[in-house]
């Protein structure tokens, strides 16, 4: 099919010249204009409307279209119009139709549209009906002029609210993209605020949990020095008890017997162990057997504390009188005349020792250096000095490996280390 390529004023003017139908076909983007136009691009079709027609193609979607229905009302899509000379449709397609249907229909048409101009060679059709077809058509364009102006300023009325739509929307979006910023900074501070203040707790509750930990291992160590400690003294204590235990067992079993030294008046003294339970009597008896009557009639006493026993006390218990387990006790003869006697005595004895001894001396030094052999003498030396000290020990006194006369200073002194229950020479 060949279609006008011009406007829809140059068809009308184009179909006016030729004395041809003005055809409009209108289609859309469905199957039954799709099928309309393949009716229409039909070889048999284009030959019966190649001469009788000029077509125009209109889509119903442009503004021709709603110009063109403003004076020919579309009813539906797809439509055919077919228009005679003086403006009126000749005939109308509503919807699809068939090749032999449409080229049936272009034949009436064209009949008729022949007819009409016949009538009007013949005087039917008067100059104003062509002048009132022309009026149509420029008052048609007029209003299209007019609609495309309406359209322009529409347009650009629209381009125009469109710009300001625009720069509207754009502050819109940058003055929102700003807020979303804010909102975002707000909102990261804001975590950051919450991470630096769960980060400052969790940090709190690792120094509690640490201080808790200490305090849990103080108290644990304390309780464990405690517990140790305990432990310690009630193992000193028992340890203490056991011992003390022991003590007693000892001083009991010590206190079980009492050992007596009795110093007599020339320096000499005896020892005699006694139960604890044995009156100083009975040990008055003893120390009378032991001496005899070389003293005559004496008392007993201690030095330290000095104490003289008096005939109350012979009948006490060594116990009761404290001198378990052991003591010193001293004799002290009623009459001082037997001291006298016995000092001096015991003076001369030592005077004639301290003469005698020096010749005795010499003489065995010089007897043995004769009659012995060397590697004997000082050997005999010794045993002689020995056997000197054992028969008198109570003369001399020794200073480290010097020994001395005894003198009676010498005797008191010794007799001031004693009292009365030391045990030092026992």
């Amino acid at each position: 099919m060949r279609w006008f390529e011009g406007s829809i004023p140059a068809a009308i003017a184009a179909a006016k010249e030729r004395r041809c139908v003005f055809v409009v076909v209108i289609t859309g983007s469905d199957d039954q204009s799709a099928q309309l136009m393949s009716s229409w691009e039909t070889d048999s079709v284009c030959e019966a409307a190649q001469n009788c027609c000029v077509a125009i193609r209109v889509d119903a979607e442009s503004e021709t279209c709603v110009q063109f229905s403003q004076i020919y009302p579309v009813v539906c899509i797809p439509s055919s119009f077919f228009i005679g000379e003086n403006g009126v449709p000749l005939e109308v397609i509503a919807g699809s139709v068939t090749e032999d249907e449409l080229q049936r229909r272009i034949l009436r048409v064209t009949q008729v549209n022949t007819n009409t101009l016949e009538d009007g060679a013949s005087g039917h059709v008067t100059p104003g009906e062509d002048e009132a077809l022309d009026t149509k058509v420029e008052r048609i364009t007029k209003k299209l002029e007019e609609r495309r102006e309406q359209k322009k300023k529409a347009e650009e009325e629209n381009e125009l609210k469109k710009e300001v739509e625009r720069r509207k929307t754009g502050k819109e979006m940058l003055d929102f993209k700003r807020q979303q910023e804010e909102e975002k900074t707000k909102r990261l501070l804001e975590e950051r605020n919450r991470e630096k203040a769960e980060e400052r707790a969790a940090r709190e509750r690792v120094k509690q949990q640490i201080a808790l930990d200490r305090a849990d291992r103080a108290a644990r160590h304390a309780q464990s020095q405690l517990e140790a400690e305990t432990s310690r003294i009630a193992a000193l204590q028992a340890r203490a008890a056991e011992q003390e235990l022991r003590r007693d067992a000892a001083q009991r079993e010590k206190s079980a017997f009492a050992r007596i030294q009795f110093r007599l008046p020339d320096g000499s003294s005896f020892t005699n162990q006694f139960l604890s339970e044995t009156r100083l009597l009975e040990a008055r008896q003893f120390a009378a057997q032991e001496v005899g009557n070389r003293y005559g009639q004496f008392s007993l006493a201690t030095m330290y504390p000095r104490r003289e026993f008096t005939a109350e006390d012979l009948q006490k218990s060594l116990l009761e009188l404290e001198l378990t387990p052991s003591a010193s006790i001293v004799l002290l003869p009623q009459s001082r005349s037997a001291v006298v006697r016995s000092s001096a005595s015991g003076g001369i004895w030592a005077a004639l020792g301290s003469l005698l001894y020096p010749l005795l001396s010499v003489w065995r030094f010089i007897s043995g250096f004769l009659f012995t052999s060397a590697p004997h003498a000082g050997y005999c030396v010794d045993a002689v000095r020995k056997r000197v000290l054992e028969k008198k020990p109570e003369d001399f006194k020794k200073d480290g490996k010097i020994y001395r006369l005894r003198t009676q200073e010498d005797n008191e002194d010794d007799n001031n280390t004693w009292n009365g229950n030391s045990t030092q020479q026992m």
